[in-house]
Parts: C-alpha cells; structure tokens; sequence
C-alpha cells in the first residue's frame, strides 16, 4: 500500500528535475557558458533534493519544520518559474514547455499527500479491529431491525384479532338490541290492545273494586346506579413493599424460583400488581 502513494512522487519529481536541469541548460546555455548552467540547473535539483530528504527524515521521525518546508516550496516554485519563463520566451513548443510547468509543483503536492498518508496509516491489527467492530456494528443494526419487524408484524396481528373481536361483539350486540326491540315491540302491542286491556283491568278489578289499573311495560334503558358502595379496590403496594413479597416468593424454595413461577403465585396469593411493576421488582431483587 506504501508504494501506491511513494511511487508517483518519486516519478513525479524525477521527471521535474530532469526537465528542471534540460531547461537551464537550454536557456542558459546561449548566454553563459553550458558549465555555469549545468551548476545552476544542478542547484535548484540538489537544493529541492536535499529539503525534500530532510523533510521525509524528519517526517520518519514523527516531528516537521515549517521552515523547511518553507525552503522546499521555493525551490519547487522556482523550477516552475524556470520552465514557464522558459515557455514564455521560447520560439518554438511554448505551449508544450508551458504544459509541462507545473511538474515541480505537482512533485511537492505528491510529496504532500505521501505524507498524510504515513500519517493516517494503521497497522493490520488496528484495520483488523475496526473492520470487527464495524462488522459488530452491522449485525446488532440487522438483529435491531429484524426485532422491529417481528414486533411490528405482531402488534399488527394483536390488533386485527382485536379488530375483529370487537367487530363480532358489536354485531351480537346489534342482533341483541333487535331482537329486544322485537320483544318490547309486541308487549307494546299487546298491552294497546283493547281486548288485551279489558282482561288485564278484569283481573285486576276484583281485588280492587271501581279502580281500573293500566298494565305498564317495563322500563327498558339506562338504569340507575346502585346507592349503596361499591367494592373499593385494593390499595396499591408500594415497590418496597411488592420488593418483599417477590423476594420472599422468589427464595421460598432452592433453587429460586422463576419469574414466570413467582409471577403465578403472586397472583395466586391475591395480589395485584401490573406486569411493568411486577417485573421491575423481579429485576430489583434478582
């Protein structure tokens, strides 16, 4: 993996430094003698080389100098300044000469980025352990999800058999009220009837000589609550309290008991308490 990002820097900056000196030499060479632009064009390549070598140790050692980093910059600006001067005056190819400028630049960002990679890198180990807890990760979010759905499709199922549960009751309740309304319906007629009343009044008249008593239907709707007091509910325990009586349930035999079989003999020995606060005590005291 080290040679995916150390290669094309060291390609990069190569080929710069070789059309860094060709340059030099070139241009130079018309006005000064080569040899003198030989060293010049030397100049500039050993100067970048020996930042850039200073630099890589440096960075080896975990610690970095902005000034030579500061240096290292001039000198790869420089060698691009050369080839685009170069470009700029050249009679013939400027545009090829001023295509290839930017090599002595684009070598540093190279550098640049070889060096955030060192930074950044990890051993297998530590790829291996994150590659595990990401690997962890995902599992507990499809266990998650498939827990959701499970729950979902449940819920959905509880409350279609509610559903029609409720819509049974309201149709036995509907065919109740019609065939009581039948029933009264025909007592109605029964006791409007003439005949009807004239041997309801006769049986009545002997016991009551002169008083004519009308036969009254029943009264058919909404009763009256009961005066006298209703049972009243068992006061709730208090969670100390229920955390006693599950413990004690819970260590009246060895081994302890379940919570499925606490839970029946609390309810068993009378009394009351909801599911939530029933298991909450069972989490306390286990």
């Amino acid at each position: 993996m080290r040679a995916k990002t150390v290669l094309p820097a060291v390609a990069m900056t190569a080929v710069s430094m070789v059309l860094t000196l060709a340059v030099v030499v070139m241009w130079l060479g018309t006005a000064v003698p080569w040899p003198v632009a030989l060293v010049v064009g030397l100049g500039i390549d050993g100067g970048w080389l020996a930042t850039l070598a200073y630099e890589r140790r440096l960075a080896a050692q975990g610690d970095h100098n902005r000034a030579v980093t500061a240096v290292g910059w001039s000198f790869g600006i420089l060698a691009a300044g050369v080839l685009i001067a170069h470009a700029l005056t050249a009679e013939h190819s400027a545009g090829a000469w001023l295509a290839v400028a930017w090599l002595p630049i684009a070598a540093k960002v190279l550098w640049l980025v070889h060096a955030m990679w060192e930074r950044t890198a990890l051993t297998p180990v530590a790829l291996d352990a994150i590659r595990g807890i990401q690997q962890e990760a995902r599992d507990e979010a499809a266990v998650a999800r498939a827990r959701l759905r499970a729950e979902a499709a449940t819920e959905e199922t509880r409350l279609t058999a509610v559903t029609e549960a409720g819509a049974r009751v309201a149709r036995v309740q509907a065919k109740t009220a019609q065939t009581l309304a039948g029933a009264w319906s025909t007592l109605e007629t029964a006791r409007a009837g003439e005949e009807t009343g004239r041997a309801l009044t006769s049986v009545t008249a002997r016991v009551t000589p002169g008083v004519t008593p009308r036969w009254e239907l029943p009264v058919w709707g909404p009763t009256e609550p009961l005066a006298a007091r209703s049972l009243e509910s068992a006061p709730a325990l208090t969670d100390e309290a229920l955390d006693v009586i599950v413990d004690e349930i819970r260590t009246s035999e060895t081994p302890a008991l379940s919570y499925r079989e606490m839970a029946a003999r609390f309810r068993a020995a009378g009394h009351s308490a909801s599911e939530v606060r029933l298991r909450a005590a069972w989490k306390r005291v286990a």
